[in-house]
């Protein structure tokens, strides 16, 4: 028997029996379907964010044509961006193991020589390098973004937004190159009801990139391969997709950073994302004696006590908190101010009221300011909120005042507000 090669370019080097097209073709078509609503949820996500509605809110500049598809995010239904972007984050995370299976697979292909035996071999390499390379960038940076609050350099939105556009067009690319080819290979596999061989379909050089010429002993089938990758993606599944449910749900979600128990009892007992003193917030600031809400608009500047507040007409909303990382929290009773009532102060009538953009209390921290498009202000649901289930805000959820806005991104829903300005921005 041929001694193994001690080249990755050849052949041999790569012994593993379960690569082969039908292997790989699986994985492929899982991934066509995942790696879409992928790309589809993560451009909703920015548009929830609307970095097009003013310099502030803008995490993404000079984006140029990639903004094309930006629009006012909706109000309805309440809990929309907790849907898209928990589909996005526990999709993501449970497609980890097929994306690594998927280029486990393919690996001979990235050392195979010659570079190009055509003008379509050649494309297909580059899209294969760059379907890789953004793969393992975009899933890295989404995990580090979800498990560790992000710990990559440079900002997380601009660099996920154009990893995700390379990504996505390298991916289209292969694509239409190889979804034929991978169909054909798993229809042939079906019809022959048998365990998968290695047999190639299309070019004959798939015989030599794919399969080994000197296969070790097998230890584990090709089917019993992919059940092992569907077994890890169930499991990342089912420890991840409770932290957008509520309890008991909740409870199963132990590999999500906001998963398990509540972290607390009582009305205020939900999930948080900044705690007032990671925030910075000085308790002084917050007292009675000291805060005012400053609200500014086209007719002048009024300063609000937290007791001209309450003096003001108070109105009660259920809704959910939804944050990027994925996790939510279930309807919670919200009551205070409506935002188009403190518009109205300062000389918008409910049916004209602008856009806003409120300040936080908060020194730490993204979105210390943060932009509300004028649908979300007219929403009657939307508040700036005194109260959670009955009780005070307590100061991790925002006290003395917060806004709540139905689907908007939690970090969009400003705690420890201290100043609105109404008009365009």
């Amino acid at each position: 028997m041929p001694r193994p090669s001690l080249l990755p370019t050849s052949p041999a080097f790569w012994r593993s029996p379960v690569r082969g097209p039908w292997f790989t073709s699986v994985l492929g078509i899982v991934l066509l379907g995942g790696i879409t609503v992928l790309f589809l949820t993560g451009l909703l996500s920015y548009a929830a964010y609307n970095p097009d509605l003013a310099p502030v809110n803008d995490q993404t500049p000079d984006k140029g044509l990639l903004g094309f598809y930006l629009f006012s995010w909706p109000t309805h239904p309440s809990w929309l961006y907790r849907l898209t972007q928990g589909v996005h984050v526990t999709l993501g995370i449970t497609l980890v193991p097929v994306l690594l299976a998927k280029l486990w697979s393919v690996v001979p292909k990235l050392f195979a020589l010659p570079p190009a035996r055509s003008l379509a071999h050649a494309l297909e390499r580059v899209s294969l390098l760059l379907l890789v390379g953004g793969a393992l960038f975009e899933f890295t940076t989404g995990v580090l973004n979800i498990q560790l609050d992000y710990l990559f350099p440079g900002s997380f939105y601009p660099l996920h937004f154009y990893g995700a556009w390379v990504f996505i067009a390298a991916f289209v690319a292969h694509a239409v190159l190889k979804t034929p080819a991978a169909l054909r290979t798993v229809r042939r596999m079906r019809a022959e009801n048998g365990e998968p061989d290695a047999r190639p379909t299309g070019h004959p050089s798939e015989q030599d990139e794919l399969v080994s010429p000197n296969p070790a002993e097998p230890t584990v089938s090709r089917r019993g391969a992919v059940g092992l990758v569907g077994g890890g993606s169930l499991l990342l599944f089912v420890t991840t997709a409770g932290h957008s449910f509520d309890a008991p749900l909740r409870q199963t979600a132990v590999l999500a950073p906001h998963g398990g128990p509540e972290p607390g009892s009582g009305p205020g007992g939900f999930q948080i994302n900044k705690t007032a003193a990671y925030a910075g917030i000085d308790p002084r600031e917050t007292g009675e004696d000291a805060w005012r809400l400053v609200v500014a608009g086209r007719a002048g500047t009024v300063r609000l006590s937290r007791a001209d507040l309450l003096r003001l007409p108070l109105h009660s909303s259920a809704l959910p908190i939804a944050c990027v990382e994925g996790w939510s929290t279930s309807d919670q009773w919200w009551r205070g101010v409506p935002l188009r009532d403190l518009a109205s102060l300062v000389g918008y009538e409910h049916g004209t009221a602008p856009d806003v953009l409120v300040e936080s209390l908060q020194r730490h921290g993204a979105f210390r300011r943060g932009a509300l498009r004028h649908n979300q202000v007219r929403d009657p649901r939307s508040l700036l909120a005194l109260f959670v289930n009955g009780e005070d805000l307590s100061p991790d959820h925002g006290y003395p005042a917060r806004v709540i806005v139905p689907a908007a991104p939690g970090v969009l829903n400003t705690k420890w507000v201290a100043r609105m300005t109404f008009g365009d921005l």
